[in-house]
């Protein structure tokens, strides 16, 4: 059984598209032990709840500083024992030390084609504002591993998604959601509980079928 901790700032639409997909059957042998918030208010926390899922906040606001917030984040994500991490709109800077701890057992979440309007700077609707003011035709989102880089880890999964003429950044962004990040996300995980992608393993040794 694969156990996953999940973790997501805000309303946490992929967390419920990942549920979803272990309820019905299309990630299989897999158990969501945890959900972590950074944000006490995030609707996350109660998708998590109705689920009967451990929901757990871990703020900023309650430790003395970053470094401090830092421990407290891979501690209580440790407490939980997952075999797998996954960032779901997570938008708090990675510590290294985690990074590291997970090597190949942390996978992110970004509404992009990585390269492309990722790193610093670039999460949330930023990310649709940017592509839309470059005038790109097409964007998409990419699932990856986490290192100690910003969205500069091995790439497991990508879809790309047309950008219309009539976009703004909002509706770009709803449509990145539904048709690429909510059927990647859950897909990169059914993966790795089959494994088609090995955790803990170099980039050489992922089987990324």
């Amino acid at each position: 059984m694969l156990k996953i901790v999940i973790c997501v700032s805000g309303g946490g639409t992929n967390l419920q598209a990942v549920i979803n997909a272990v309820e019905n059957g299309t990630i299989q042998n897999t158990e969501i032990v945890g959900v972590i918030s950074n944000n006490a208010n995030a609707y996350a926390l109660e998708r998590a709840k109705e689920k009967n899922i451990t929901a757990v906040c871990i703020s900023p606001k309650d430790y003395f500083d970053r470094e401090e917030f830092n421990i407290g984040l891979f501690e209580g994500i440790k407490k939980l024992q997952p075999d797998l991490i996954v960032l779901a709109g997570f938008l708090v800077t990675i510590p290294e030390q985690m990074s590291a701890y997970y090597k190949n057992r942390m996978i992110n979440i970004h509404p992009s084609l990585i390269p492309a309007f990722c790193g610093k700077g670039y999460y949330g609707l930023k990310v649709h504002e940017a592509a839309l003011e470059r005038g790109v035709k097409i964007t998409g989102a990419t699932v990856h591993f986490v290192d100690s880089g910003m969205d500069t880890g091995p790439i497991l999964l990508q879809k790309a998604v047309c950008v219309l003429p009539e976009d703004t950044p909002k509706t770009l962004q709803k449509r990145v959601l539904e048709e690429a990040e909510w059927e990647i996300l859950p897909k990169a995980i059914a993966k790795i509980a089959s494994g088609e992608i090995l955790l803990g393993k170099s980039l050489l040794e992922i089987d990324d079928k």
